[in-house]
């Protein structure tokens, strides 16, 4: 899976998703809740990290698989719905990566 830039966006993906799951219905509700801000410090600084490895995996992605410019910002836009990173990795997960370049 790590070895083409589609296995290493599709892991990045759901690690991504995965991590804002457990910010909204994790944390947040710990912090209202029962007044534990600290585990939105947390997991809010974790996802905010996976969200720009999100975007530079987006990147590599679309410019090795040559996606469109439509399908690069659903991809996005994904990643700012809860679950949609889910639902856009496994509508991708089929696809063939692409070829790998002499010397890569």
């Amino acid at each position: 899976m790590l070895k083409t830039s589609l296995g290493r966006f599709r892991l990045v993906a759901l690690a991504e998703g995965t991590s804002y799951i457990l910010l909204l219905a994790v944390a947040m509700p710990l912090k209202y809740a029962l007044d534990m801000p600290m585990m939105v410090k947390i997991v809010g600084r974790i996802h905010g990290g996976l969200t720009i490895l999100f975007v530079f995996a987006l990147l590599a992605v679309a410019l090795t698989q040559r996606w469109s410019i439509v399908k690069s910002v659903v991809a996005f836009l994904s990643s700012l719905i809860p679950l949609g990173a889910f639902f856009f990795e496994a509508r991708i997960k089929d696809e063939v990566p692409a070829e790998h370049a002499p010397g890569e």
